[in-house]
């Protein structure tokens, strides 16, 4: 799949509005948007079922960690990014090294996020 090419994206977000604007700026960056998800154990099915290739997860759900997403993204080979409001001083051994955007982030951060991760 070429770094243009549309693809398919697992949002887990507990914010639903900033779920929401996640999924605009994937949208308007030429991908879609198959799931969104606000608890833990829901995007851990999603995670481990749909097809997605890639994810952006909320490390904070609700006062849970993303981390089991990540591990099941992982697994599958598909890649994620990070998003905080915590910095990335929350991103324990061995979710140092992931990419990891700080909230609030804009259109362009994401976009480079994404380049990094997808190639």
């Amino acid at each position: 799949m070429s770094a243009g090419a549309r693809r398919r994206a697992l949002i887990v977000e507990d914010e639903v509005i900033i779920g929401m604007l996640i999924e605009d700026m994937l949208a308007e960056l030429g991908h879609e948007v198959t799931a969104i998800s606000t608890h833990l154990e829901e995007a851990l099915q999603l995670a481990r079922t749909s097809d997605i290739d890639f994810a952006v997860l909320d490390v904070n759900l609700n006062g849970q960690r993303s981390f089991p997403v990540a591990d099941a993204l992982r697994q599958r080979g598909i890649p994620f990014i990070f998003a905080t409001g915590y910095g990335s001083k929350i991103l324990q051994p061995p979710y140092r090294a992931t990419t990891a955007l700080q909230k609030p982030f804009e259109l362009e951060d994401l976009r480079r996020a994404l380049s990094t991760v997808l190639g």
